[in-house]
């Protein structure tokens, strides 16, 4: 199922599975359209059938109609375009991912420059496209890899229901401290703030819930390290830092987590892979995201 982009208009053939469906069903229950989204579709009157307005949403499907959506208006980009050397690694109508280097914010928290959003913001420009830049997640700033952008409101608010639901798999490769034992293991410690320091979280019963899966990849015995693939099942801020320190394995390079900087002067974490259903295409998305320079440069003196 594939639409296409006629100027700012998405235009889909209806396919036989949404015959019998209402217009209203699609947005509201399949793309996730929240209510104030929906009111400004019918008040820009946003949504058309085979070239025609309708006024009726609750008008049952056809296979074979052609539904048109305006979703690609342009927007303000909400952060100030800026040249950064980043790498696109997956870009359609509706989406991107771009690979976050290290020692870089996602988005401005004060209006600075030299995140990625203003790096995206630049991309979006030098292609044409005037739209509001829409992470659809974060990692910290010394956490290089992929992170996942909506081009358009709607695909914002699908994505970020897709998130909250556990619809989006994100895997992270990391480097810690120690020969882990066992092969595969999974944390389960709530998170909560550390009230003797601004920024770091602890293990903390009163904390949220928190889940962390995690694989041993590779052990090198002579430096004492272990590779390790995670996976979260919940979005905790520095979860992956937190439970490998908490289970006496702190990130290589973590020093706030009580990791050391030997051979890499940031947390040893990168968000490798990240996989999800295309909300607009139902096609399966599965992207590997390459390791970063340094991360490379460290494994290689691991041997």
């Amino acid at each position: 199922m594939k639409g296409l982009k006629k100027g700012e208009w998405f235009e889909i053939v209806v396919p036989k599975e949404w015959n019998g469906l209402s217009i209203e069903s699609l947005l509201k229950e399949k793309w996730k359209a929240p209510k104030k989204l929906l009111h400004q579709f019918r008040m820009e009157k946003s949504v058309q059938m085979n070239g025609k307005l309708l006024s009726n949403w609750k008008e049952l499907m056809t296979s074979g109609d052609r539904l048109q959506v305006r979703l690609f208006k342009e927007e303000d980009y909400g952060v100030e375009p800026e040249y950064l050397p980043i790498s696109i690694v997956y870009e359609d109508d509706h989406l991107l991912i771009a690979n976050k280097p290290a020692a870089m914010d996602t988005h401005p928290n004060h209006g600075e420059m030299g995140t990625l959003a203003n790096a995206v913001a630049f991309h979006f420009q030098m292609n044409g496209l005037v739209t509001k830049v829409r992470h659809i997640h974060r990692l910290d700033r010394d956490t290089s890899g992929g992170i996942l952008f909506a081009k358009h409101a709607l695909a914002g608010a699908s994505l970020d229901q897709m998130l909250e639901k556990r619809l989006i798999t994100r895997t992270y490769i990391g480097f810690v401290h120690g020969l882990i034992k066992q092969n595969k293991g999974t944390i389960i410690a709530n998170i909560g703030r550390d009230r003797h320091h601004p920024t770091r979280r602890r293990v903390s019963k009163s904390g949220d819930y928190a889940v962390t899966h995690f694989e041993v990849l590779q052990r090198f015995e002579k430096s004492n390290v272990t590779l390790v693939k995670l996976k979260l099942d919940t979005g905790r801020t520095h979860q992956i830092r937190v439970h490998m320190s908490y289970l006496g394995h702190p990130l290589i390079g973590d020093i706030l987590y009580g990791g050391k900087q030997e051979g890499i002067e940031r947390q040893a974490l990168h968000a490798k892979r990240i996989q999800f259903v295309h909300p607009f295409t139902d096609e399966f998305i599965d992207i590997f995201i390459p390791w970063s320079k340094d991360l490379c440069q460290y494994k290689d003196i691991l041997y």
